[in-house]
């Protein structure tokens, strides 16, 4: 179906999957609680819409997927970084029936894979991630998955406990850049995966991650109220060990609450929104500073970062529009630099300051140009910006709509 409605706003999609279900206006407009009036200027592009709850309401009533309704490119291109190996290996590497007790057991192994250079390639994995090199990261995590299950089989004992540590990292590794190229439903099997390996390891690091991982894994498929609560649970088995906690544990542990922020805003509860970001940003007071402990980008800044980002979800866009665009993210990886770059731009162009949304979109593509590519809010609003448009778009917006493929 995606394939169809790519070139549509989402409000023309929803008003193509409308008429495909036979429902009039009226009929959807009231089973999502709105006007008429509403859901027609919507359709005919006249208003933004700009909360994933909302979107999420409308694909629920529709019968169909968030993803549909939001067009996000499942398409990972060719790059010199990706090679001709992209998500289909991917996916074979994650289902691989083989990996399946007690299948595993008979496996032949042969020589153990050296886990020290396990552990280089997870590292290399994420600095890729976080430099937006997704190809790279994409191409490389078949092996790597390979490496690590492999190693689980061959290991014994305490090395054995090491090397189910390395397989958690590399299925969150995966379920994150899964989630980042809008394979959701893969990414949720990778999360799950990991979690199970990270958990019979004992590393609590690590779990914690996964844990954050398959919060990640039910927001990219719209179940927010469970993602919410995921966090409100994954936060009370780390609470105990919080008196001493370690930098990588307060990191973990912070951004598990971001993650959360995000789930709640997009649930529309205020409260627990505030909530959460009031205990991401005690863990970032208690780390003192912007760090990459574990890989989370944590500290002050990202707090700030989904602030902005949650005040953009609950509709109070002033707010975000006087913290993003002033916010310093230089020091951050270029993975969020981006995505805050994205914000900004949603903000400024839900107050139709299009030039300034522009702008904040190709500074953002300029660092992370696969990012923006693949990121359904940056290929919304280019289509709704030349779609609005009395004459020719400019030049600058033409040529990004073109690589954006949009037009």
């Amino acid at each position: 179906m995606r394939g169809m409605t790519d070139h549509l706003t989402i409000g023309e999609r929803i008003a193509w999957y409308r008429q495909r279900r036979g429902i009039s206006q009226e009929v959807l407009a009231g089973l999502v609680g709105r006007t008429a009036d509403w859901l027609s200027k919507v359709e005919n592009n006249r208003i933004d819409l700009d909360r994933l709850s909302v979107i999420k309401s409308l694909a629920t009533t529709l019968d169909v997927s968030l993803a549909d309704l939001l067009a996000e490119p499942g398409l990972l291109e060719w790059t010199a970084d990706s090679g001709r190996q992209t998500v289909p290996a991917l996916r074979a590497a994650i289902t691989d029936y083989r990996q399946l007790a007690p299948l595993a057991a008979v496996i032949d192994t042969g020589e153990p894979p050296d886990l020290h250079e396990i552990r280089r390639e997870i590292a290399d994995l994420w600095h890729a991630y976080q430099a937006s090199r997704y190809g790279l990261v994409v191409r490389r995590l078949p092996p790597v998955l390979a490496e690590a299950q492999a190693a689980v089989h061959a290991c014994s004992g305490d090395t054995r406990l090491k090397a189910l540590s390395l397989l958690g990292q590399a299925y969150h590794s995966a379920a994150t850049i899964l989630v980042k190229i809008g394979e959701s439903d893969l990414a949720w099997v990778a999360a799950e995966r990991g979690l199970h390996a990270a958990r019979e390891s004992g590393d609590q690091i690590v779990t914690a991650s996964l844990l954050r991982s398959v919060t990640h894994a039910l927001l990219a498929n719209g179940r927010y109220e469970a993602a919410t609560q995921l966090t409100a649970d994954a936060a009370a088995l780390l609470d105990g060990d919080l008196g001493q906690a370690s930098p990588a544990l307060l990191s973990v542990h912070g951004t598990l609450f971001l993650a959360g922020s995000m789930a709640a805003a997009r649930a529309e509860d205020r409260a627990i929104t505030r909530d959460f970001l009031a205990q991401a940003d005690e863990s970032a007071r208690r780390l003192g500073h912007d760090a990459n402990h574990a890989f989370t980008a944590f500290g002050p800044t990202n707090v700030a970062i989904h602030r902005v980002a949650t005040a953009i979800e609950l509709g109070d866009v002033q707010i975000a529009l006087d913290i993003g665009p002033g916010l310093d993210t230089t020091g951050l990886p270029i993975e969020r630099r981006a995505r805050h770059g994205i914000a900004v731009a949603q903000a400024y162009s839900l107050r139709n300051r299009v030039d300034e949304a522009l702008d904040a979109l190709l500074e953002a593509e300029h660092i992370a140009p696969e990012q923006i590519r693949h990121h359904y809010i940056s290929r919304q609003l280019v289509t709704t910006w030349i779609r609005r448009q009395k004459g020719r778009p400019s030049h600058r917006m033409a040529d990004l709509g073109r690589r954006l493929r949009i037009i």
